[in-house]
């Protein structure tokens, strides 16, 4: 009988004894006709005269310095959609966690704007297959994200600032196969790269699984065109040079000649697997350097290893004569990939002040 996962046009038909439960602030278990019965929340003063099953609790208040479990769901079964919004200054901040069959360190580490693909604290709609995000900032996620024993989702606030978060958990109870992995995202930050060295979007996987994204926010430091840099990954024992090896940062991206089009401008573009979605001007005053956001999903040639993947990027723009220059820029990156658990535990996520957009 099929499960119900991996769903697509070509499976809509196909009957399943697969069961749809969602959790929000109006059914914080997900239990069976539960939905709606909630007599206090964040709606509750403008409720007042409707009372329950009138929109009492559409959020949920994640106080300074302080964790929510956002979802908890005994399995198997399938994280199928995530709707999330909040306000733009707390994307840094509100770090997105989920742990699967009850590891106890995170198989899911990343600021909620960089998740979504907008790390830069500024709406920018995105159009593609496994994350939309649309105006005036509704973020939304198709990843499939299999369980096989429970799933938690906890969202931390590293602010001084009490946050409001509206949220929907869309997901499904069903057999999970054997030869299902599990859904992995990790953050990094160079701030600035250093000189001559490149940045390592992702390193210390051990297992077997496959790639299947990249979304980089990219803030320039220097005059002139910025992405002549390769992305290159060492898969399975790979050492000095690696097995893939890209030949510039707007090509990994799906992109040509700077992006430049029409001329003197960076066009920009979303589509269903890869997209250059944001370009942030200077000002002239405050803002003074130009930052970019772009994603790459691997759903149609995702990348496979057996044992072990390291996933680096070089920046390089031009100098005199001809000459590539190393840059410096600011490089914050979101990898995304299945494997086999369990997996390596990741670096330590940064402080608020290294996380800030600045």
């Amino acid at each position: 009988m099929f499960n119900g996962l991996g769903m697509s046009l070509g499976q809509l038909s196909r009957l399943s004894h697969a069961k749809t439960r969602s959790i929000s602030p109006e059914n914080f278990t997900g239990e069976k006709g539960k939905g709606g019965m909630a007599t206090e929340g964040t709606g509750a003063q403008a409720s007042r005269d409707l009372g329950q099953g009138w929109k009492v609790s559409p959020s949920v208040h994640v106080k300074a310095n302080s964790t929510i479990t956002m979802a908890e769901i005994d399995g198997p079964g399938a994280i199928q959609h995530i709707w999330l919004t909040c306000f733009p200054p707390s994307w840094r901040y509100l770090i997105l966690r989920m742990y699967w069959d009850g590891e106890e360190t995170p198989s899911v580490e990343v600021p909620i704007g960089d998740f979504f693909c907008n790390g830069w604290g500024e709406r920018s709609n995105v159009n593609s297959i496994p994350v939309a995000v649309n105006p005036a900032g509704g973020m939304n996620c198709y990843w499939e994200m299999p369980f096989r024993k429970s799933a938690k989702i906890t969202v931390e606030n590293i602010s001084e600032n009490d946050e409001v978060l509206y949220y929907q958990v869309d997901y499904t109870l069903t057999s999970i196969p054997e030869d299902v992995a599990y859904f992995h995202a990790q953050w990094r930050r160079s701030n600035p790269l250093s000189y001559k060295d490149v940045h390592t979007i992702l390193d210390g996987v051990k297992g077997h699984g496959h790639y299947v994204g990249t979304y980089i926010a990219w803030g320039v430091n220097n005059c002139g065109w910025w992405g002549e840099g390769e992305i290159k990954f060492y898969l399975d024992g790979d050492k000095e040079f690696p097995t893939i090896c890209g030949t510039g940062t707007e090509d990994y991206f799906g992109g040509a000649w700077n992006w430049e089009q029409p001329k003197g401008e960076y066009g920009t573009y979303s589509t269903p697997y890869l997209g250059m979605h944001q370009v942030i001007k200077p000002d002239g005053l405050y803002k003074s350097q130009q930052r970019f956001g772009m994603y790459r999903w691997h759903v149609m040639d995702p990348i496979r290893f057996e044992e072990d993947l390291k996933v680096t990027i070089q920046a390089l723009g031009w100098r005199s004569g001809g000459r590539y220059l190393p840059l410096q820029d600011d490089i914050a990156s979101t990898a995304f990939w299945y494997q086999a658990e369990p997996h390596n535990t990741y670096p330590i996520l940064p402080g608020k002040d290294d996380l800030e957009v600045i």
